[in-house]
C-alpha cells in the first residue's frame, strides 16, 4: 500500500477484510456479517432524505439490478410502488427476441452504475468491502416474460416447456449481457460479486439443471476469465439461489467461492452436503428480527453453532423487510460478532 493510504487503484486502503477472507476460505477471528435490502425499504432516515431521481434510491436490491440490466437490453421498465419492476411489453413470442439489443451494448449503457460503484467505494473509505451484484439469467428471464413478478412463473415456465430452444437463446443473450456488466462492476471498485437466482424455487431439479445451472456456471467461468484478461485481481463470487435447496451440491461445484442459503435449509445438513471446499452464507429467517433482542441473540448463537466458526459468512436467509426495526438489525449484527468470537475461543 502507498504511504497516503490509497491502494494501487487509487481507492482507500481496506481496513477490514474479514468478509473477503471468509469468502476465500481463509481463517477469520470472528464471523463477518452483512444484510441485503434497499436502505430506502427500512431505514427511516433514508426514506426521509432520498430524492426520487437519486440513483441510490433505486439500485439497492436484486430486483433493481434486474430492472437495470433489462432496461439496457432495450425493454421498457417502469417501477410500480409496492410491486417492483414492471414490463409493459413482455416477451410473448419467440419473434419478440428480435426487439432486444445486442448484449455487448449493455455494459456501455450502464456507465452511471459503474460511476456510482466507484463513488461508493471511495466514500466507504476502506471501512468494509463493497459487494456488487446482479440477477442470474433465469431470474432475469422471468421478469422479461412475466412482465414483472409472479406467484407461479407460469408464462416463463411455459417458454421452457414449449420453446426450449428460444429459452436457451434468451438465456444465452442474458448471460452474454451479465458477464461484462459484472466485470465492469469489479473494474469500477466492487470487491466481491453476488449472483441472485431469486426464482430458483419455481424450477424443479430437472428444469433447474437444464435452464438455470449451466448459465450460472458460465457466468462464473466467464467473469473469472475476463477479469484475468483485463489484468484485474480476482474477486470472490457468491451464488444465492433462493429455494434452490435441491441443487446445493451442484451449486457448490458451479465455480463460486460462496454458496448462500435461504432460511429453509438446515446449516449442518448443508455443510454435510457441500463439503468444506466452499464458504456458506446465511441463513437466519428474516422474520426472526421481529423477535426480542434477547431472542435474536439466542437464535444467532444456535445458527453460529450449527454453521461452525470458519468458512462461514453470517447473513439473513433473504432480505430485510420494510417494517423492521434498525435496532433489531443492529442486535443481529452485534450478536454475530459476540458469539462468533466466543466460538473461536473454544
Amino acid at each position: 500500500m502507498e504511504a497516503n493510504g490509497l491502494g494501487p487503484q487509487g481507492f482507500p486502503e481496506l481496513k477490514n477484510d474479514t468478509f473477503l477472507r471468509a469468502a476465500w476460505g481463509e481463517d477469520t477471528d470472528y464471523t463477518p456479517v452483512w444484510c441485503m435490502r434497499q436502505a430506502g425499504r427500512y431505514l427511516p432516515e433514508f426514506r426521509e432524505t432520498r430524492a426520487a431521481q437519486d440513483f441510490f434510491s433505486t439500485c439497492r436490491s436484486p430486483e433493481a439490478c434486474c430492472e437495470l440490466t433489462l432496461q439496457a437490453l432495450g425493454m421498457e421498465v417502469t417501477m410500480v410502488p409496492g410491486k417492483g419492476p414492471s414490463f409493459p411489453e413482455p416477451l410473448r413470442e419467440e419473434c419478440d427476441l428480435e426487439r432486444l439489443k445486442h448484449p455487448a451494448t449493455v455494459a456501455s449503457e450502464l456507465g452511471y452504475v459503474f460511476q456510482a460503484i466507484t463513488l461508493t467505494r471511495q466514500r466507504l473509505a476502506g471501512r468494509v468491502p463493497l459487494i456488487g451484484f446482479a440477477g442470474a439469467p433465469w431470474t432475469l428471464m422471468t421478469y422479461m416474460v412475466e412482465g414483472g413478478s409472479s406467484s407461479t412463473m407460469a408464462q416463463a415456465k411455459r417458454w421452457l416447456y414449449q420453446r426450449p430452444q428460444a429459452s436457451h437463446r434468451l438465456l444465452r443473450i442474458l448471460t452474454d449481457a451479465l458477464v461484462p456488466y459484472l466485470v465492469g462492476q469489479v473494474a469500477a471498485g466492487a470487491q466481491a460479486l453476488q449472483l441472485f437466482e431469486s426464482h430458483a424455487g419455481h424450477l424443479g431439479p430437472q428444469l433447474f439443471s437444464k435452464f438455470a445451472l449451466p448459465y450460472i456456471r458460465d457466468v462464473a467461468k466467464q467473469v473469472k476469465a475476463q477479469l484475468q484478461e483485463a489484468g484485474l485481481a480476482p474477486v470472490p463470487m457468491i451464488i444465492f439461489a433462493k429455494d434452490g435447496h435441491f441443487a446445493l451440491e451442484e451449486l457448490a461445484k458451479a465455480g463460486y467461492e460462496v454458496v448462500g442459503l435461504d432460511w429453509t435449509v438446515a446449516p449442518k445438513k448443508a455443510r454435510e452436503r457441500v463439503g468444506k471446499t466452499v464458504t456458506l452464507q446465511g441463513n437466519l429467517d428474516p422474520c426472526a428480527l421481529y423477535a426480542s433482542e434477547e431472542e435474536i441473540g439466542r437464535l444467532v448463537k444456535q445458527m453460529l453453532d450449527d454453521f461452525g466458526p470458519q468458512r462461514y459468512i453470517a447473513n439473513l436467509g433473504h432480505g430485510l423487510y420494510p417494517d423492521m426495526d434498525p435496532k433489531h438489525v443492529g442486535a443481529f449484527v452485534d450478536a454475530v460478532h459476540k458469539h462468533s468470537r466466543l466460538l473461536q475461543q473454544k
